[in-house]
Parts: C-alpha cells; sequence; structure tokens
C-alpha cells in the first residue's frame, strides 16, 4: 500500500439475503467496488439514491458485514465487524450521519453524548477535566457552553449536526466519512457546516470520504469524484477533470440534470443527456452493462458483457464499453 493512499477497497462486495424469498436471492448493495483515498484529499462519493454510498459507508465502519473483499486504513485490515476492532482503529475512524436526530440519544444530555468518546479514548480526563474538553468541543463547532446542559431534542436541526461533528471530532480522528451531513439542513446552515469542515481538515491535515449526491457542492470542495452506479464504480476523475470531460453516460446524465442559472454555467455542462428511467433493482441486476437499459448510447455488447474499469488517462478511470473501445469493435 503506498504511503500516500490511506483507505483502499479491493473488490468489495456487501449482500443483504432477500428472507422473504423462497429462492435464495441477494440485495447486491457494493458489488465489487475498488477504490483509494489518499491522505488529506477531499474525495466525492456521488450516484442516485440506491447507488450503494451509504452502504460503502457503513462497510467501511464496520456497521455492515463485508461478504467478499478487503478494506485497509494505513495497512491495517478493517474486514472485522465494528465490534472487534481495536480500540486505535476506531479512534482514527469516525463517521458523521446524514440524519443528527437519529444519530443522538434523545434521553442524554449534550454533555454524556460528548462525553462518552472522551472516556473510552481519552481515559486521563475526569471530573472538570472532561466538562473543560465538553466545553473546548461545543466552542470548536461555535457552539456555547451552556449547550452542554441541553438534550438534543432542545435545539435546531443545524446544531444538532454541530454535535454530531463535535462528538466525531472528539478522539481526533484521521479519517471522516460524511454521510450527507448536510442534506437534512436549511441552506444557511449547511453552508457554515461545509465551512466548517474545510476548516478542520486544512487545520488538522484530515481526510475525508464525503457522500452525497450534491454535484454543484462536490465542485466546490472535492479533490477527486467516484461515481456509484447500481454498486459499481462507473467513473473515478480529478474534479476538473470530471466537470470539463465527462466520459461515462451515466457521468453525463448526471451532470445534465444540474440546475444552472446563468450562461456561463450552462456552457460548462455536457452535452445533453436525458435522465430517464430508474435504477433497476439490486436483486435483479440486467445482464451486461447495469446501465444499459437508460443509456441512450448502448449497443449490442453491452447487453451482453458487464465492461471493467479501464484508466483512460493518468488517474481518470471509466468502467464503459463506449470508452475502450469494445463497442465500436463489435459494431464492425
Amino acid at each position: 500500500m503506498r504511503d500516500d493512499i490511506i483507505l483502499s477497497l479491493r473488490d468489495v462486495k456487501t449482500y443483504f439475503p432477500v428472507e422473504s424469498s423462497r429462492e435464495k436471492l441477494y440485495v447486491r448493495a457494493l458489488d465489487g467496488v475498488s477504490l483509494d483515498v489518499r491522505r488529506g484529499e477531499v474525495l466525492g462519493l456521488v450516484g442516485e439514491s440506491g447507488s450503494g454510498k451509504s452502504t460503502l459507508a457503513y462497510t467501511v465502519m464496520g456497521i455492515n458485514r463485508l461478504t467478499a473483499g478487503s478494506i485497509r486504513l494505513d495497512g491495517v485490515s478493517l474486514d472485522q465487524p465494528y465490534q472487534r476492532r481495536p480500540q486505535a482503529l476506531k479512534r482514527q475512524l469516525q463517521i458523521v450521519f446524514q440524519d443528527p436526530a437519529s444519530a443522538l440519544n434523545p434521553n442524554q444530555t449534550i454533555h454524556q453524548i460528548l462525553s462518552l468518546p472522551l472516556k473510552l479514548f481519552r481515559k486521563d480526563l475526569r471530573g472538570d477535566q472532561l466538562t473543560r474538553e465538553v466545553v473546548r468541543l461545543l466552542e470548536m463547532v461555535q457552539l456555547p457552553p451552556s449547550f452542554m446542559y441541553k438534550a438534543p431534542g432542545s435545539i435546531g436541526g443545524g446544531e444538532r449536526q454541530m454535535v454530531c461533528i463535535a462528538r466525531a471530532m472528539a478522539c481526533a480522528p484521521a479519517f471522516l466519512i460524511l454521510d450527507e451531513p448536510t442534506s437534512a439542513l436549511d441552506v444557511s446552515i449547511q453552508a457554515k457546516v461545509i465551512n466548517m469542515l474545510m476548516r478542520f481538515r486544512r487545520e488538522r491535515e484530515m481526510t475525508y470520504l464525503f457522500i452525497t449526491h450534491d454535484l454543484s457542492l462536490m465542485r466546490n470542495i472535492a479533490d477527486r469524484i467516484v461515481i456509484l452506479y447500481l454498486g459499481k464504480v462507473c467513473e473515478v476523475a480529478d474534479t476538473l477533470t470530471f466537470f470539463t470531460n465527462p466520459l461515462h453516460p451515466y457521468t453525463q446524465m448526471l451532470l445534465s440534470a444540474i440546475p444552472v442559472v446563468s450562461e456561463e454555467e450552462e456552457a460548462l455542462r455536457p452535452q445533453r443527456v436525458e435522465s430517464v428511467g430508474e435504477i433497476p433493482s439490486p436483486v435483479h441486476i440486467p445482464t451486461g452493462c447495469s446501465f444499459h437499459l437508460r443509456c441512450p448510447f448502448k449497443q449490442e455488447i453491452c447487453t451482453q458483457i458487464d465492461p471493467v474499469e479501464r484508466e483512460v488517462e493518468p488517474g481518470h478511470i471509466v468502467r464503459c464499453h463506449l470508452c475502450d473501445g469494445s463497442a465500436a469493435t463489435a459494431e464492425q
């Protein structure tokens, strides 16, 4: 594992059995995902609902059981469930969930919520020292010390998400998974949360896996972007290349759907690719390329053979027959 790679996934599969079915069927939520996250970068993970974004986050965290493949953080295996991981690994890797209301215990005060990770990972803190550290965490996310006496239900959604971020930062992690951390918040609060996260990244040299469906947000904060569709990687590219030279038809479809308010933004969009259809069931994934039912450019080979990932230029990876010459060859 290269020194600049902090998280590495190789052929990761996460399947869930369909218990109500008479047949032995599985939801193939992740179906062979391989990707690397570089130390200190913001890697954006993008896709429609049902693409496998959150499943990937929960699998890396050990919440979902890994069906096959391998996950390594700084060269150390993360293949085991969360409960069986060493404390040092738990401390290094933290997550901020999408819905802060369900992520916080409504029966605890903010002081109790923030104290728990401190007691687990900083056993030297006791009494007044522990309280001072709770105050420091609150001030770090721009909340007043008096909030420690409140319950999650008595504060706003944006403030709850700030508490979630403070809890994740309590053990000084090196890697933070952000599972759509702003999607449930007002626009003004979204900007505050994003600015805070970017400040933490600069000051603490942190690495983020930022999961979202908002490509406009990724344009401003991500170093590289990964597109998922039905549990598989479609395209990986640095942010500039992603927006100026998208190659996969699904990527082009997503970019075509971004709302624009000026002629300059319209000029940056790729050729119009109409968004049609819905993501097929992950239980019955179509043969060939999983996107071919929605692709306006599909060829015969696309309905029969699943394409493989190919590096079309340094750092730009695409999984599409149209980009590896297979479709053109098949047509001749």
